[in-house]
């Protein structure tokens, strides 16, 4: 008769002598190096971690995990479009969030370095500059370096569906008003508590005020400037003070729609630091001189503007504006690139095939005439 096996024990019930791999080194780093590996989790991880144990708590609460702001973000909500079509429950659901968010970042003491947000300033009934102001003032802000900031717009909010009439127009322009204002308090505030911001995303009207305040940034290093209000026109002069008063620029992409009633205006930009220039967003804008010596790189884009002029207007606008090209030359002695195609070493004495095309697509002037005003 074989003997009888003894039965196996539960795993749960052995016993095992401890080594050095049970025991979990992570607080045994110093205190920067833990705040420095719990960064790199998700918001909502930071969350769940701080359930791990009392001492990962108190890391969580250090206002140096709370680097980012970001309200542009739909989180559960949606990830369509802008414009989505939702009900006024998903709006209230979202505007609560919000409002929690901002709660969360203020109790844990945040040290922002980002801020992301979409909100329409002008918007009287929900005070989206008041809780943007609100937020400035109790956080830590002086070392934030990067601003994203949609002024015009608020995400998830439902769409107006009242029909267009005299009275309608009428409240959108006292809105773009109460938009431009609110925008320039929040302005003057972020001037005072975030005088480092490096890099700038945002929809500007181009007033005196507001070209004033955004001066005021000198450690602006990229900056992007989106159209306000198809029918705001932007004056040379405007543009060339806004260059020439940012020293460390270095990257530059402007959204700007000349009016037709300016349609012959030309432009100067000039800067001692720019090195990268995009206007290819930008419709009817035309430069008559460009002083850019560190610029490498040129994005320029000739856009169909719609209308159909007779031939001898046509004519007399387009006889107003030089040629890209000796712009350039004159210009841009540093210039290595021209719409994503590298230039050859010798572009500056004569021209060559794909020069000649990307010209054709960029430039205004009576050489390189086709019917972009058709």
């Amino acid at each position: 008769m074989p003997p009888r096996k003894r039965p196996l024990a539960p795993i749960s019930g052995r016993r095992r002598p401890k080594t050095d791999d049970d025991f979990f080194p992570f607080n045994l780093l110093p205190v920067e190096c833990q705040l420095h590996v719990l960064s790199f989790l998700s918001e909502v991880d930071k969350c769940n971690s701080a359930l791990v144990c009392s001492s990962w708590s108190c890391l969580v609460r250090s206002g140096k995990l709370w680097r980012v702001a970001d309200f542009s973000r739909r989180g559960v909500f949606h990830m369509g479009q802008e414009g989505l079509l939702v009900s006024n429950r998903e709006f209230e659901r979202w505007k609560a969030w919000v409002h929690h968010y901002t709660h969360h970042l203020i109790s844990r003491g945040a040290s922002l370095l980002t801020l992301k947000a979409s909100f329409d300033l002008g918007d009287q009934c929900n005070k989206w500059v008041e809780l943007l102001s609100h937020l400035l003032e109790n956080v830590h802000c002086r070392d934030l370096c990067h601003l994203d900031l949609n002024w015009t717009f608020t995400l998830l909010e439902p769409l107006d569906l009242r029909v267009n009439s005299s009275f309608s127009s009428h409240q959108d322009s006292i809105t773009k008003m109460d938009q431009v204002t609110n925008f320039q308090i929040l302005l003057a505030k972020l001037t005072q508590s975030c005088p480092r911001i490096t890099k700038m995303r945002l929809h500007f009207d181009w007033s005196e005020t507001s070209v004033s305040l955004i001066t005021q940034f000198q450690y602006l290093r990229v900056l992007e400037l989106k159209y306000f209000w198809v029918f705001k026109g932007v004056s040379p002069s405007t543009l060339q003070t806004l260059t020439k008063s940012l020293p460390n620029l270095k990257s530059l992409t402007l959204h700007v729609l000349v009016p037709l009633r300016n349609l012959g205006i030309s432009y100067t930009l000039e800067s001692l630091s720019l090195e990268f220039l995009d206007v290819s967003p930008s419709r009817g804008l035309v430069f008559s001189c460009l002083n850019l010596p560190a610029l490498r790189e040129l994005r320029a884009k000739k856009i169909v503007r719609g209308i159909t002029l007779d031939r001898r207007t046509r004519l007399r606008i387009q006889s107003r504006w030089p040629c890209l090209y000796q712009v350039l030359r004159e210009g841009t002695p540093k210039l290595q690139a021209l719409n994503n195609e590298r230039l050859l070493p010798n572009w500056k004495e004569q021209t060559y095939g794909e020069l000649t095309s990307i010209l054709q697509q960029s430039c205004y002037c009576l050489q390189h005439l086709d019917s972009w005003l058709w």
